[in-house]
């Protein structure tokens, strides 16, 4: 049974007296524990950081409930030795993804009763909260509604219809959509590690939050997280996110493809592409080789880093392609003028950013996660790209407290918990989304817990 002492800790009062949000990225190579709060200038930091092999989750898919706990309990404790002082790790912002995560486009449209009146949020809140009755494929709820632009009496492009007058009020929406099941044994993890979901938000989003600036939301770019199972992809235009996609391929099919072309052990091949991994063969010279141990009683194997590059160029290409794909279908290729942010820790690939430039003649630079952290002396172990989710989850939390007026210090007792609700609705408390469902089918989904 898990020693549950490290729970128990009362915060320090410098954490006491401090805005305190947690994220949870729950990976298929990593899980990642991280602890922010707010400074003395009001800017974010991380004060805590605890990571631990994921054993238990494949393509961003929870496969093995007991493993994933056991992985989230060392990140945990990891988080909270790291601190100076005590640390109470209770309520937490977890990230979803997978493979299991898909979008669709979608124009809704309400007849307002007043038709004298001004447009006012009821009706922003009436037409939001009929995406949610859409009907899904079994098994599939609506996560996320997002308005895009909205029209009123056929007038198109208006970002705020508020205050305006008008009888038909339509929008165009991106609807995110999971299924319920994934996002339950989530939650079932979670419990089981002795924590509270405060809030689940799409992990695109979330890294999207650590790495672009807003001037590139506006500007048109392209995000592209490559995790271990998956690489996921996120479109934003005027601001707004325009198109998410996951590709069923990460870092980790990268390992494989080592593995059986170069005909060598799973841990070794990992080593050679964290090490000397290339996405451009054309820059690695024939010369070069790497010795990689035999097994028991049996030579050194060696090999080339030309090879190397080769078999990773190879399965990189093929992401991009899918990318590109994505970046066409998605209407927007034309509007993408801040181009490519790659993230995620298959980002950490040498001369990735020449292979994206190539195949897809947009600029492409490496998103990094510290951008809108404060300048601490820890910054730069934060900054690498596999920690774009994880910090982007943090500020998320942020940016959800600000908005409720919360404070998201980590308490003994108990904490309000958030609910799940579209970015332009009023009422955190709305029936019938995804959140809402889950949490009447498991009763006390969104409980906390002592």
């Amino acid at each position: 049974m898990k020693d549950k002492s490290f729970v128990e800790k009362e915060p320090t009062s410098e954490v006491k007296r401090s805005k305190v949000v947690v994220g949870l990225d729950i990976g298929t190579t990593k899980i990642a524990c991280f602890v922010g709060r707010k400074n003395e200038h009001n800017k974010i930091e991380i004060i805590a950081l605890g990571k631990s092999e994921s054993l238990g989750v494949m393509r961003g898919v929870v496969s093995n409930i007991e493993r994933t706990v056991q992985s989230i309990n060392a990140a945990v404790e990891l988080t909270q030795a790291s601190v100076d002082g005590d640390l109470r790790v209770k309520n937490v912002n977890v990230g979803i993804a997978g493979q299991h995560i898909s979008s669709i486009q979608h124009r809704g449209m309400i007849i307002r009763r007043d038709a004298q009146g001004e447009i006012t949020q009821t009706d922003i809140d009436a037409l939001v909260d009929d995406m949610y009755q859409l009907v899904m494929v079994p098994g599939e709820e609506i996560i996320t509604v997002i308005p895009q632009e909205y029209i009123v009496d056929n007038e198109p492009e208006i970002k705020d219809p508020i205050g305006m007058g008008g009888v038909r009020l339509e929008a165009n929406f991106h609807i995110i959509t999971g299924q319920v099941n994934n996002v339950k044994n989530i939650k079932r993890c979670v419990d089981r590690a002795g924590l509270n979901v405060k809030e689940i938000i799409l992990e695109p989003i979330a890294s999207a939050e650590a790495v672009l600036s807003d001037e590139e939301k506006e500007a048109g770019v392209v995000l592209v997280d490559i995790g271990g199972g998956t690489t996921d992809v996120a479109i934003f235009q005027d601001g707004l996110i325009r198109h998410t996609a996951v590709i069923p391929f990460g870092g980790n099919v990268i390992t494989e493809d080592i593995k059986e072309g170069c005909r060598i052990m799973q841990r070794h091949a990992e080593s050679l592409k964290v090490r000397f991994g290339s996405a451009l063969a054309s820059e690695s010279k024939e010369n070069e080789v790497v010795c990689i141990p035999g097994l028991r009683g049996r030579d050194p194997k060696e090999i080339t880093l030309k090879n190397l590059a080769s078999i990773i160029q190879a399965r990189m290409e093929e992401i991009i392609e899918l990318v590109n794909f994505e970046i066409k279908s998605s209407g927007y290729s034309k509007k993408i003028i801040g181009g490519i942010v790659v993230t995620g820790g298959g980002a950490q690939l040498k001369h990735l950013t020449q292979l994206f430039e190539y195949m897809t003649g947009l600029d492409t630079r490496i998103g990094y996660p510290t951008e809108h952290l404060a300048n601490t002396n820890d910054l730069e172990k934060l900054a690498s790209p596999m920690f774009s989710t994880g910090i982007g989850l943090v500020l998320k939390g942020f940016e959800a407290a600000e908005k409720s007026g919360l404070d998201f210090v980590q308490k003994t007792e108990e904490t309000p918990v958030g609910k799940a609700k579209a970015i332009t609705h009023s009422n955190p408390k709305r029936d019938g989304g995804f959140f809402d469902k889950i949490r009447q089918s498991v009763g006390d989904f969104f409980d906390d817990k002592d």
